[in-house]
């Protein structure tokens, strides 16, 4: 079951995040943080949580970024978060499905996001040299057109990225 994040899952949410991301080459450990501050700041546009009974096994976040050409309704996803035994079973990708279909329900025009090529690809995601992201190599920043023309400039995720 995928429903939005509510009262009384930030807890779980964290500690799921920590376990997700634990050992992961590509992680400076700092993802539960991320989404602790992102939620504090009111830039968790959409939180999704997917449960197997009880159980929180999964989450996604969403967030607002500012595009320097001054684009407007765009949004970074991430982090994103599977319990690790269940990685592989297509858990984060209902998760990334459903947030994008409440994306386009919003309105937005697109999202961007930091992350595996050959993953994200499925979802539409697609390298644009026209749309930059500092430090990181350049392939794996992605980026998803919802609506309009694609952006052009350097993207800056809400400061709870740190």
């Amino acid at each position: 079951m995928i429903r939005p994040e509510r009262a009384g899952d930030e807890a779980a949410i964290h500690k799921l995040t920590a376990r997700a991301f634990e050992g992961e080459p590509h992680s400076d450990g700092s993802e539960p943080q991320i989404v602790d501050r992102l939620r504090a700041a009111g830039d968790l546009t959409i939180s999704l949580v997917a449960k197997e009974g009880d159980a929180l096994i999964g989450h996604a976040a969403f967030s607002p970024v500012e595009i320097s050409d001054g684009s407007a309704d765009w949004y970074g996803l991430g982090p994103i978060s599977v319990e690790p035994e269940l990685q592989g079973e297509g858990i984060g990708s209902k998760l990334v499905y459903k947030g994008l279909d409440q994306l386009r329900e919003m309105g937005a025009n697109g999202c961007v996001l930091l992350g595996d090529p050959a993953y994200y690809e499925r979802f539409g995601f697609r390298h644009d040299p026209r749309l930059t992201y500092p430090g990181p190599p350049p392939e794996y920043f992605q980026c998803l057109v919802l609506s309009g023309d694609a952006p052009a400039g350097e993207v800056k995720y809400s400061p709870g990225f740190g």
